[in-house]
């Protein structure tokens, strides 16, 4: 019998691996799902051995972290994208943002520049050609409004919604907060999202046995009517 500790975030990351669970042990895999409220505790955990895979984060943040922090973390496979979305309790479309308005967004480096991309692609900021997913304000050439940011740790932009005219939330955090991409969002990021949410290990497990068999069993017509019957208006979308 193998003891399989993966970290996740609560939703969905952690909801689809408990739904695996009895498929795992029924092939003598005892899957441990241990959660975390953070982006940065668990790729540390699975640098360090504690955990042996840990399901959270897109690929980008994944090789953003190994290049800062120095971890030789790796992708199994991509599982899901959850599209991420300006909200407001403020106001009901982006025409109402008025100027000198503040914005919140995520303050980790590719969460950042995600955020950044999907106000540019509103029209909203112009960022220079060159910045890509690591834009940072400093590269916003062209802001009419003359906006304002205010950066946080991606788990805390939700708390910040009241106190800011809008804020831009990533998926996993945004659906425990009670708000829809489709049906909430003042912007939606579109399905071609290069975000995918990805099973990670040390770098050199991709291919251990029991690895193998839960992205196996996740990539599964299970889960992937589970996602669509839980998320029918495009909050999370398989990619499998």
């Amino acid at each position: 019998k193998t003891t399989l500790k993966v970290g996740a975030t609560p939703e969905p990351h952690a909801e689809i691996l408990n739904l695996v669970k009895a498929d795992l042990k029924k092939q003598g895999i005892d899957l441990k799902v241990i959660e975390f409220t953070d982006y940065v505790t668990p790729n540390k955990a699975l640098e360090d051995g504690q955990i042996d895979a840990n399901y959270f984060q897109h690929l980008p943040y994944l090789n953003s972290f190994n290049k800062e922090q120095g971890t030789h973390l790796s992708s199994a496979a991509g599982i899901h994208i959850e599209p991420i979305a300006l909200y407001s309790k403020k106001y009901k479309s982006l025409q109402e943002i008025p100027s000198g308005a503040n914005i919140g967004i995520p303050n980790d480096p590719t969460n950042e520049g995600r955020a950044l991309l999907l106000l540019q692609s509103a029209g909203l900021i112009q960022l220079k050609a060159s910045a890509g997913i690591t834009a940072t304000p400093l590269d916003i050439t062209s802001n009419p409004k003359n906006l304002k940011f205010t950066e946080v740790e991606a788990a805390s932009v939700p708390r910040i919604l009241p106190d800011v005219a809008a804020a831009v939330i990533n998926g996993n955090y945004a659906i425990p907060a009670g708000l829809n991409a489709s049906k909430d969002g003042l912007v939606v990021e579109g399905s071609d999202s290069p975000y995918v949410n990805v099973i990670a290990v040390k770098a050199g497990h991709e291919n251990d046995e029991a690895v193998k068999a839960l992205v196996n069993a996740v990539k599964s017509e299970k889960v992937k009517a589970w996602i669509q019957k839980k998320y029918p208006n495009g909050d999370v979308i398989s990619v499998f």
